[in-house]
């Protein structure tokens, strides 16, 4: 598999993630600020999109946020399955690390927090054409 490629967009705090660039994919929302790409049949992460990436990159004083994957919930079991499944291998868990949060012993949350990506200059653009 080839390297992902990163584009990050300055004025829209977006980064493009492409572990396919120009696959066609079905995106699955997994929060308000991270969108999954995939090819569902095949059961692989095509990108990932990081809306507001300088908040989730962020590290608090005592470690990485973590960010509950709300998404997840309006899924049907089998798509949530699929996505389980595809943001527990490679390329994928090389960027976003899964993790649960558990308030109470019968309830789990599934959570996930960033690796941060170093944004370099030719990873910057000033537009919002980079969907890949």
């Amino acid at each position: 598999m080839a390297k992902p490629t990163f584009n990050y967009d300055e004025m829209s705090d977006t980064l493009y993630v492409s572990f396919e660039p120009g696959a066609k994919a079905t995106g699955v929302e997994l929060n308000d600020h991270i969108l999954l790409r995939m090819n569902k049949s095949k059961r692989k992460a095509v990108g990932l999109t990081f809306f507001e990436y300088s908040l989730l990159a962020q590290k608090t004083e005592i470690g990485p946020r973590s960010f509950p994957l709300t998404g997840l919930i309006q899924l049907s079991d089998e798509l949530r399955e699929i996505v389980f499944d595809i943001l527990s291998r490679p390329p994928v868990n090389d960027i976003l690390f899964l993790s649960a949060y558990t308030p109470s012993f019968v309830e789990t949350i599934p959570i996930t927090s960033l690796q941060a990506v170093p944004i370099t200059d030719e990873k910057k653009t000033r537009g919002s054409n980079l969907h890949s």
